[in-house]
């Protein structure tokens, strides 16, 4: 079995979203859930930037549509928060589509339920 891509990096990005999760628990919008991550990687100096627009191109031109990634942390990790049910197919394919666009190898995508914190490593 092969190394995990950003071993250390990924350990450090889980770690933070547990310690959001254990202080506010779930029920929160997503935002809420985002501004205490960021606050943890200011406090932590993760490198990252929030909202991450990502272009669309298509052969000769840039489609007007284009994607907001909710942080992608040292230009490796896309990261996507979702404060849901449960993790529909569809929030799956948006971080490959990330993937795709950024040009980024993981993603890494986790969902703020009720009572627990769900992650998924999703590589490109």
């Amino acid at each position: 079995m092969g190394d995990l891509l950003y071993k250390e990096l990924s350990y450090e990005l889980i770690g933070v979203l547990f310690d959001v999760h254990n202080e506010l628990g779930g029920g929160f919008l997503e935002v809420v859930y985002a501004d205490a991550v960021e606050y943890e990687f200011k406090k932590r100096n993760i490198p990252y930037q929030r909202e991450k627009k990502f272009l669309v191109n298509y052969k000769d031109t840039v489609l007007p549509h284009h994607f907001f990634a909710d942080f992608v942390i040292d230009d490796k990790i896309i990261l996507e928060l979702k404060s849901a049910s449960h993790l529909h197919e569809t929030y799956f394919a948006q971080c490959l589509n990330y993937l795709k666009i950024s040009k980024l190898k993981l993603a890494i995508l986790a969902n703020f339920e009720a009572d627990k914190l769900i992650h998924h490593r999703i590589i490109l």
